[in-house]
Order: C-alpha cells, then structure tokens, then sequence
C-alpha cells in the first residue's frame, strides 16, 4: 500500500494532484455546506482547497499526510475550539459531518493509503500586499502574546498529543539535510551552517524550560499564516502547532520582517505578556534555529533549489553574524558573498 502523499517526481506530483482533488469532492459530500466552488491553495504538509459558499462563512478543506496521527489532528482541533472560546482571539476552527464527525478517512485511488480529511471555518482577511506597517506589526506581537497567554490558561485532556519542537526535532531536521545541502550549499557553506548548528544545540541543552517560557505554540506564525482585516492580524494554519519555547514561537514570525518591524513586533507583545530580562541573547540562538529548519524542510525539493541559492547571501550573511556574537535583531546585515 503506498501513502497518498506520494510526489517523489513531477509526473507524480501531478497524479498526487488528481487523486486529491477527487478526494476532496467525496469528502465534501459527507458535510452540510452548500458550496459554488473549491479553489486549490497549495500543497505542503497538507493539501488545501478554499471552498466558496455564496455567503460567508467559507470553510477550507484540508487533506492530510501521514506526518501526524489522528489523535494529533484532533488535538489540534481540540485547541483551536479553546482558542476560539476566548474573546481575544479569532482562529480557524474544525465543523463537524452530517455524522458528527470532525475528522474522516477517505477511500481513494486503489493502492493508495486513505488519508484524513478535516474541514475548517474559513478565516476572512488578506496577506500583506507589500511592505508590512508599524502598527501590523505591533498588533502581530500582541496576537501572539495572547496566543500564548491562552495557551497558559489551557488544561489538556490525557490524550491530548501535538509535537515537540526543540532539541530533539533539530537533530531530526537536520538528518534530512544531510542529504540534501549540497544541492544549494557549498562545502564552505556547509561548514558554516555545522558550526551554527553546534552553536544552536549547545544553547537549546542549556535552557531549562519552565510555565513561563515554555508551552503550547503555533510554530509557523509567519506572514503567509497571518491575515489581516485593515491593520488587525488573524492567524490561520495552526498545523504545526505544539510545544516550545515561546522564544521560537517569537522568531518564527520575526525573521521575515525588517528589524525596525522586529522591534515593534517585540514591543506589541510585551503589552500583553513579559519577556524574560535576557530575552535579546537567547532569540538569536532560536532565529537561526527556525532559518535553519526551513531549509532542512525545503531543500528535499529540487523545484525550490534556485530559490534557496538565491538567499543563502542573506542565510550566511546572519549565521555568520550570530556564529562572531554579532547583535543583528534590530541591526541590518548586510549580504554576504558566496
């Protein structure tokens, strides 16, 4: 039996494409919405479609890989009903079947594993459309602290299950791009991301996570999972959410944006909740933890190689930065040669 999300090639990325589609129409068929049309999103960790409704609310139609069990799919659910049942927050959250159901197992295409299939109310706003505000980026660091204030006041049942991000899932990121570097880093390049990585694991073994500054985090809150309604941010895709620092939450969504943005990030989130007095030595470590990550996630498709040589000048231009103790938070870095 092969897995559903099977596209090693471009031919069977195309076939993945196809088989999904059709999988989405049956599993829309189980569910009481009344939709005029399903517009494909993208194609990551899941594979997702906008379905349109003649009037709001939309819903998006997500299929699920392999990557996580049931139980974590429903434990997301579970969390974005939490978040939704607090008056500060405005979260995509699951709907149930005609059965009650909030997860389902799609028969698909034979010889291929079902995968599951989940719905979600759709979230209105829009992406940024050039450069990002003060105030947006304020207001994003207050949605994160309370995203993470909730997060504190939330009690998990026994069989609550989500993700680890930390130590342990760098070293396994990291096997992935063993294999892989090569196809956008040079040997010289390659020395200089293992000294980074050495750097990272020796600081992330020395912390010591408390309720303070460890829980339960979005873990992709970057600016392709932020919508916004005029200057007031929404986030959306919580598919990796789980548990970590709050400081790798806080560079996740920093590292994208300009440093003067960074510093009204940061700001915007001490409104709602304190930062620990030696915040700005121990967010660079996660920084480059999170850029590094992405390239581990990345580098497997050949289709974003180009892209991937293209930034290494502003990737190495940063570990080399962080590598000499260099202060580039709130600091503009200048490219590199490579």
């Amino acid at each position: 039996m092969r897995g559903f999300f099977r596209f090693d090639t471009e031919v069977e990325r195309r076939a993945l494409l196809a088989r999904a589609r059709q999988g989405a129409l049956k599993a829309l068929q189980a569910f009481d919405v009344e939709w005029k049309g399903i517009q494909f999103i993208q194609l990551s960790d899941t594979i997702t479609y906008k379905i349109e409704c003649d009037t709001a609310p939309h819903y998006l139609l997500r299929i699920h890989s392999d990557r996580l069990s049931r139980e974590e799919i429903r434990s997301e659910l579970l969390w974005l009903q939490s978040l939704n049942a607090s008056q500060e927050l405005n979260v995509p959250e699951g709907i149930v079947n005609r059965e009650g159901l909030d997860i389902l197992e799609i028969e698909t295409e034979a010889g291929y594993k079902s995968p599951y299939v989940t719905m979600m109310r759709w979230v209105e706003g829009e992406h940024v459309q050039g450069e990002l505000t003060d105030r947006s980026a304020y207001n994003m660091g207050v949605l994160m602290a309370k995203l993470h204030a909730a997060a504190r006041t939330f009690t998990p049942p026994s069989e609550f299950a989500r993700p680890n991000w930390g130590l342990d899932s760098f070293y396994r990121e990291i096997a992935k791009l063993e294999q892989y570097y090569e196809r956008f880093l040079s040997d010289e390049g390659w020395m200089l991301y293992q000294a980074a990585i050495r750097k990272v694991m020796s600081e992330l073994a020395a912390m010591q996570p408390n309720e303070h500054n460890y829980g339960l985090i979005h873990a992709d809150l970057h600016l392709g999972n932020v919508v916004f309604q005029e200057e007031e941010p929404y986030p959306i895709d919580f598919g990796r959410c789980g548990y970590g620092y709050y400081l790798y939450d806080l560079a996740g969504a920093v590292l994208e944006l300009w440093p003067k943005h960074r510093w009204f990030f940061i700001q915007g989130y001490k409104s709602i909740r304190r930062l620990e007095s030696d915040y700005a030595q121990q967010l660079p470590c996660f920084l480059i933890m999170f850029m590094i990550e992405n390239y581990c996630h990345h580098a497997s498709n050949p289709r974003e190689a180009a892209s991937l040589i293209e930034e290494q000048k502003y990737a190495q231009a940063y570990i080399k930065a962080y590598l000499n103790n260099k202060p580039f938070l709130f600091e503009v870095i200048e490219p590199v040669e490579v």
